[in-house]
């Protein structure tokens, strides 16, 4: 990360932590180079990045202000979850919504695909054509069951910057981070058992669950500081859960960073009721602090945390390259990896781990993650000039998605059958919830905007919010 974006992040979350109120005079140019120890031109380029995210104005002659338009809503609320295991429904809706995403002309607001459009992505385009033509035809074989161990060496390098160290050979290469999660929830649960998971939660580890006959109890979770170890603590007590599962870093829905402190507090809980802890970082690279925060895994000591990820949400989908670092359970993960799918496809293994090598990744990296922090601002705004009064969005830290609370007597379910006819798709809070809470809850995604494509579908979205607010 540069200085003048180091320097921006730091100012930005003063602003955001209302040290600096709306309609502040900003410390001058001078005094910001002579407090950090960077130069004047460092100064002006770290303003002008908070221009662009509409947290900064200038005025002629007298310098920078929070901008008096910035009047962020309140917090999503932490949601009162059932007491007790249930079984995960909610399997229509998911489907409903992966399927009516590929429709032809389908404005999806709400899926969780990054931006694919980036220069920073041709060099991989160019990485798969070279491994395409390789003469001696090694992508078109088997390669091992845990995968090229060119991509697992690479991925390790990657890791690094987590706060892990980890051999290549304790890597399995999967067929994306959900297949990652599949064998890491076969690893350590069987049928009938109760996985506790953090509330909202990605709709696909609890589908999982669901396939595979377990119970999903939720546990209240903060949207900044994450799952609550309180509330962990008492269910515990209380159930034989056999495993955590949850998203510590850039959450999916929610978009917190863990403190790292409720990192370790976490892992001494499980230490103590000695059970796993399924860590999904897939949207881990893509905080917008640097050093990236680190994984649970890396606090690990004893092999009780199963790490998964992959390069769906920081390179492209359609690759279905993922990774598990399944800890003690190495063995069993990869079982179960043989028996699911088998080897996963060598010819995107082959290049990733070319594309990584060489540098691109990084600067890809360095390039979303920018574009995202400006995005979440202009989505963030969209949704305080056209939703209703009253409206509460959450503060993401890293990725590309914004969770919006809407007044309770909104059901998005209805919300989205309206919006339907109008190729306009937003996603539901239910999906997030095993029991079905969050009715009145969205999912938006801002990874690629289109002032002339998506500032009017959520223009439209919040008028039709408004006329079903006013006819009850």
């Amino acid at each position: 990360m540069n200085r003048y974006e180091h320097l921006a992040n730091v100012l930005g979350e003063r602003i955001e932590q209302g040290l600096y109120p709306s309609g502040q005079r900003l410390p001058s140019v001078r005094m910001l180079s002579n407090e950090h120890g960077v130069s004047v031109s460092t100064v002006q380029q770290a303003y002008r990045m908070l221009e662009d995210r509409l947290l900064v104005e200038a005025r002629p002659k007298s310098g920078y202000f929070v901008s008096a338009s910035k009047r962020l809503p309140g917090l999503p609320a932490v949601c009162r979850t059932p007491q007790r295991p249930v079984d995960i429904s909610q399997w229509d809706q998911v489907l409903a919504q992966i399927t009516s995403r590929v429709i032809p002309g389908m404005i999806a607001l709400g899926g969780g695909t990054p931006d694919l459009t980036l220069p920073s992505l041709r060099p991989l385009s160019r990485a798969l054509v070279k491994v395409a033509q390789r003469t001696d035809l090694s992508a078109l074989y088997y390669d091992l069951i845990d995968g090229s161990k060119e991509l697992r060496d690479q991925i390790a390098r990657l890791m690094i910057d987590s706060g892990s160290s980890i051999d290549a050979e304790n890597l399995v290469i999967t067929t994306g981070c959900h297949e990652a999660l599949s064998i890491a929830i076969r690893s350590v649960c069987e049928f009938g058992d109760i996985v506790a998971v953090d509330s909202p939660s990605f709709h696909g580890a609890m589908q999982t669950l669901k396939g595979f006959g377990m119970k999903a109890l939720e546990i209240p979770t903060d949207p900044v500081t994450g799952i609550s170890i309180e509330a962990l603590e008492m269910a515990l007590e209380q159930w034989p859960i056999k495993a955590i599962q949850l998203t510590p870093n850039c959450n999916n829905p929610l978009g917190y960073n863990m403190p790292d402190e409720r990192k370790k507090a976490l892992l001494r809980l499980a230490q103590c009721y000695d059970i796993a802890i399924i860590e999904d970082d897939v949207y881990g690279d893509l905080a917008y602090q640097y050093p990236r925060p680190a994984t649970i895994y890396s606090f690990d000591d004893d092999g009780r945390v199963l790490l998964c990820s992959s390069f769906s949400k920081t390179l492209a989908p359609g690759l279905r390259m993922g990774w598990i670092a399944p800890g003690r359970y190495r063995d069993r993960a990869l079982h179960m990896k043989y028996i699911g799918t088998g080897a996963s496809a060598t010819h995107p293994q082959l290049a990733i781990a070319d594309f990584i090598k060489e540098g691109y990744y990084q600067t890809h990296l360095r390039r979303i993650r920018q574009q995202y922090q400006q995005n979440l601002c202009v989505m963030t705004d969209w949704v305080i000039r056209y939703f209703p009064e009253g409206v509460r969005v959450s503060r993401p830290q890293g990725g590309f998605l914004l969770w919006v609370e809407l007044d309770e007597k909104i059901d998005t379910q209805k919300l989205n059958r309206l919006l339907e006819p109008e190729k306009i798709q937003i996603s539901v809070g239910s999906i997030f919830s095993a029991s079905g809470k969050y009715r009145n809850c969205l999912r938006l995604n801002y990874s690629q905007l289109d002032e002339k494509i998506h500032e009017p579908a959520i223009k439209r979205v919040g008028e039709v919010i408004h006329q079903m607010m006013e006819n009850g």
